[in-house]
């Protein structure tokens, strides 16, 4: 079968099981999910094994070591995995959901109904732990899946599916509602980010020349983010020692992920308090620094920090590299996210309540924080259960994108034998 008809028959597939999960009770979508996490936890051996082989072929083409880390399955991303399924499968199901009810003078009843989006094509590169997230909540959200990862990761992807599969068949659904495509060829993503007859929306999850090629190429909408440049800011009311941990935490807990901290904004009213101490911080988690020239002024010998260019403050490392710029105020600290940042996640510390509220209100981001790591933003720890991905879009979801996100509303009307005169 060649790639057009194999992808055809895939999407074809794909849009006949969106009728079925579209009509799935609730109890069947939470049945097959809970089903799915026993599957893995029964498959635990095969699954490492098949994870085993990417790693050595990752380590054989050169992955590198954040690539690898996103890879790797470890007994806390199974705990994590199955963990997510049943806190999917506990979440209130949207389908069907009816608000905003209101009376019209006609005598008709007018709200709107929360229903599924249909068929979503989800490509993904190196964490294999998104075909579980993608995969529960499509399902819970009455729509099917296809699900395309990297080369890197197609072993475990494929170990995955099979549990997905055995999941669905045990309450009766078919196994189309969650499709992996077998095949890793690129050529593969051109065909189903143009399949309009058969897909509703593609979200990529990956960098940003994965995701520039499907926002460019796309006939499909696209759910999708660029970067995650990721701030946090020291206000001058900060409490220190919360801001060293937040600080630390957002930069060093993982690299390779959208919600590290890349740039570190400190107020200058505070700088020379807290940046030597950071920096000896990071220093002795191996973290290279690059900053502006008060910057490097005020932490001097006491850690090896060098000038940042203008590119730093644009960039997403994903790596042990931080760039850090003191600030005169709130204002521009707040100017310098809404220019060099992605809209993803950005924090401030402070104990000022009114300056709290003026970040909140100011930047422009999907998800804004005040007195907490960057890291905190994900789908999990936000109790979506799961994320497709983190939307920097405005339109039509935006920040972690969990079951709301995948769902769409129509209006629906209630009469009593009402015509128009």
């Amino acid at each position: 079968m060649g790639q057009s008809d194999y992808m055809r028959t895939v999407g074809a597939e794909a849009r006949k099981a969106a009728v079925q999960i579209c009509r799935a009770s609730t109890e069947t979508k939470n049945e097959a999910l809970l089903a799915i996490g026993e599957a893995i936890l029964a498959k635990r051996s095969a699954l490492m094994f098949a994870n085993e082989q990417d790693l050595e072929s990752g380590r054989k083409n050169g992955l590198s070591d954040p690539m690898l880390d996103r890879l790797t399955f470890t007994d806390e991303r199974f705990e994590t995995m199955v963990e997510g399924l049943r806190q999917v499968a506990a979440l209130k199901d949207p389908v069907g959901e009816i608000t905003e009810m209101s009376y019209q003078p006609s005598g008709l009843q007018i709200g709107k109904m929360r229903t599924p989006l249909g068929v979503i094509g989800i490509i993904f590169e190196s964490r294999p732990n998104v075909t579980i997230d993608a995969a529960s909540l499509c399902l819970k959200s009455g729509n099917a899946a296809i699900l395309r990862g990297g080369s890197e990761s197609i072993h475990s992807n494929l170990g995955l599916a099979g549990c997905i599969e055995l999941g669905l068949e045990s309450v009766g659904l078919p196994a189309a509602v969650v499709q992996v495509v077998k095949d890793t060829d690129r050529k593969y993503v051109g065909e189903l980010i143009t399949m309009n007859e058969f897909v509703d929306v593609i979200v990529p999850r990956g960098g940003n020349s994965l995701v520039g090629r499907i926002t460019s190429e796309a006939t499909i909408p696209v759910i999708k983010h660029l970067d995650g440049i990721c701030h946090v800011y020291i206000d001058k009311d900060a409490d220190l020692e919360k801001a060293y941990a937040i600080a630390i935490n957002a930069k060093t807990h993982r690299y390779a992920v959208c919600n590290a901290m890349e740039t570190l904004l400190v107020s200058a009213d505070v700088a020379a308090d807290i940046l030597p101490r950071l920096a000896a911080g990071y220093q002795e988690h191996g973290v290279e620094l690059r900053g502006c020239d008060k910057t490097i002024s005020i932490i001097g010998s006491k850690a090896q920090i060098s000038s940042a260019k203008d590119s730093d403050w644009r960039e997403e490392y994903l790596a042990p590299i931080l760039s850090i710029r003191t600030m005169d105020s709130v204002e521009d600290a707040v100017l310098h996210i809404n220019h060099y940042g992605s809209k993803h996640t950005d924090a401030i510390v402070t104990e000022n309540y009114t300056t709290a509220r003026q970040f909140l209100r100011e930047v422009d981001s999907s998800s804004v924080m005040v007195n907490a790591s960057t890291r905190f933003s994900d789908g999990f720890e936000y109790g979506l259960g799961a994320e497709v991905g983190i939307s920097t879009d405005k339109l039509h979801a935006r920040g972690p994108v969990g079951l709301e996100g995948l769902t769409s509303q129509k209006y629906v009307v209630f009469g009593d034998g009402q015509i128009r005169l």
